[in-house]
């Protein structure tokens, strides 16, 4: 495991706290943005609190993080719908706040499976996700009318990068999740910066927190949120665009 793994302790005594998207956002920029980063959490470790907000699943992010990734304290994983907590390199979701996340899903992995089996454009990934089905898209070959079926189920979808599909539960996604946690941990809103890079980020960074769009996100995110007076559009890519915006709201000094 980890030397840095967290302390046991109460997030909203920090100073600041970041929830970040990894893929494109905490894990982009030149090698040396990125250990520049992680090296400034970890020397700031009373006052910087770390929270991912991912697409990705929790086995894939204790690989990360046992790989030499700073680890997060807490988890909005799975687009949103994974809320959990992080100690000693264990990911445990918070029942509290998962919920609602299971009931509005209703069980419907093998019904969404079903419906899109064969549609074009769309191929299913392997990992057995709790509460909600994705696929990896392929643009050019992707049919509108395969969207049209999932909201007629009554459920959400996100496509992001132009590459990914994700079938979630109605209202559910990361900005309602990370909000949610947020307000569960007692933590003041201006204390966090929310910071992402593709259209699964949106929710993210249009719900109200501070927010930036890092250097190099999807045009579309960006046209999406560059009207919100809350968010940020950083010139740096990745983990330097995430330094930057701390900056730009004076949320902590940096290096």
């Amino acid at each position: 495991m980890n030397a840095h793994t967290p302390i046991d302790r109460d997030i909203s005594s920090c100073r600041f706290v970041l929830a970040t998207d990894l893929d494109g956002t905490f894990l982009g920029g030149t090698e040396d943005q990125r250990r520049t980063l992680y090296d400034w959490i970890e020397e700031n470790r009373q006052t910087v609190g770390l929270i991912f907000v991912t697409g990705r699943d929790p086995k894939f992010i204790v690989e990360l993080c046992e790989d030499g990734l700073p680890w997060p304290e807490y988890v909005v994983g799975d687009v949103g719908t994974t809320i959990a907590r992080v100690l000693h390199g264990a990911i445990d979701p918070i029942d509290a706040l998962e919920e609602e996340i299971a009931e509005a899903w209703n069980d419907s992995g093998d019904r969404v499976r079903d419906a899109l089996q064969g549609a074009p454009g769309l191929t299913l990934q392997p990992t057995a996700f709790r509460y909600r089905v994705s696929y990896d898209m392929d643009p050019e070959a992707f049919d509108r009318a395969t969207a049209e079926r999932v909201e007629e189920m009554g459920l959400d979808w996100i496509a992001s990068d132009a590459k990914f599909f994700d079938v979630l539960p109605p209202g559910i996604s990361k900005g309602p999740s990370i909000k949610r946690l947020v307000s569960h941990l007692g933590i003041s809103p201006n204390q966090v910066l929310c910071a992402g890079d593709t259209l699964n980020d949106l929710s993210m960074l249009e719900c109200g927190l501070p927010a930036v769009a890092v250097g190099g996100s999807e045009a579309a995110l960006v046209d999406r949120v560059a009207p919100l007076h809350h968010t940020y559009i950083a010139k740096a890519r990745g983990a330097a665009g995430i330094l930057e915006a701390v900056r730009h709201f004076d949320l902590h000094e940096t290096p």
